[in-house]
């Protein structure tokens, strides 16, 4: 059965009671929200424990603790056959698939949208409409009024990307009463167009350059969140990738231009420094979480860090 993204992430009180959902489509930072969205919800309500899945050649089944039942992901280009989805399907616990798009997936997506207890969520950037759902949606839960013109102003020129999106349209509630005026959204989207996520493009410059670009581009808690965001799915792409073969395969198609930078960034990881990358990782996520008032702070320090590890 197939599912509109978007769909799910506005209603988040549905139950989801399916077998099999598989995440797929071009548009990475959508495909993450739902896989997070879906992945919390069952853990939240229904005592999930989570289990990544590299293979389902031998897969064997192993007992939740505590009589949970057992959450398997499995992210790979990999398909799998019909005859072993249709056995999967006997096995207790739930599973989540995710792939980008590709050749090789349709048949395999086919079985999911024909399949009732399937969910395929196929995930592309935001088309017009989309954009609409999700700003009301905003504003209502938020309890704000905005002037037809600002409206439009936003559904025109904000990012398709989900996460971005998403990001811009949470500073709203943070600009003030007095700010909500064409001139003020305005400077919001001015400030946001910038494109914080191409900070990490500035590990192999010099920490002046890197600080100077910091403080142009960050200037906001939600800036910290959709820079940590970008880097950390960036550096689970390397973390995740045994070979350079894998990790350019898993380089989404928008970013051609910057390949051959990011699989330069690649092979300077070893398993020790991939350790260190997961250890940065999880610290600066407690450290955002926790210490709201040094998150500018904290921002900057993590992609300094980064940058030590990845040239040392």
């Amino acid at each position: 059965m197939k599912v509109d993204p978007v769909s799910i992430l506005l209603n988040q009180d549905k139950t989801l009671s399916k077998k099999f959902y598989f995440i797929s489509g071009n548009e990475i930072t959508l495909m993450k929200k739902v896989e997070n969205l879906i992945v919390e919800k069952l853990k939240r309500e229904q005592n999930f424990d989570v289990l990544k899945i590299e293979s389902f050649d031998n897969f064997v089944n192993q007992e939740a603790l505590f009589g949970n039942q057992n959450l398997f992901l499995y992210k790979s280009n990999k398909t799998i056959s019909e005859k072993k989805l249709n056995e999967l399907k006997n096995e207790n616990g739930v599973f989540i698939f995710i792939c980008e798009n590709s050749q090789r997936i349709k048949s395999f997506k086919n079985y999911f949208v024909k399949d009732k207890d399937s969910f395929l969520i196929d995930c592309y950037e935001l088309d017009r409409d989309s954009k609409i759902k999700v700003l009301n949606n905003y504003l209502k839960i938020n309890n704000i009024d905005l002037q037809d013109e600002i409206f439009w102003i936003l559904i025109e020129r904000l990012d398709s990307r989900y996460v971005f999106f998403e990001n811009t349209i949470n500073k709203i509630k943070d600009v003030g009463d007095s700010n909500i005026s064409v001139e003020g959204i305005q400077k919001l989207i001015s400030l946001n167009s910038f494109g914080k996520e191409k900070l990490f493009f500035y590990l192999l410059k010099r920490n002046n350059e890197i600080v100077s670009a910091y403080r142009e581009k960050v200037v906001s808690k939600s800036d910290v969140d959709e820079l940590f965001y970008y880097c950390r799915f960036f550096c689970h792409l390397i973390v995740e990738s045994e070979t350079q073969e894998e990790y350019s395969k898993k380089i989404p198609v928008y970013l051609f231009r910057e390949k051959k930078y990011l699989i330069f960034i690649y092979k300077k990881y070893n398993f020790k420094k991939k350790i260190q990358l997961l250890n940065l990782l999880s610290k600066t996520e407690r450290v955002l979480r926790k210490h709201n008032n040094f998150s500018l702070m904290s921002g900057l320090r993590f992609l300094l860090s980064l940058k030590k590890i990845t040239i040392s």
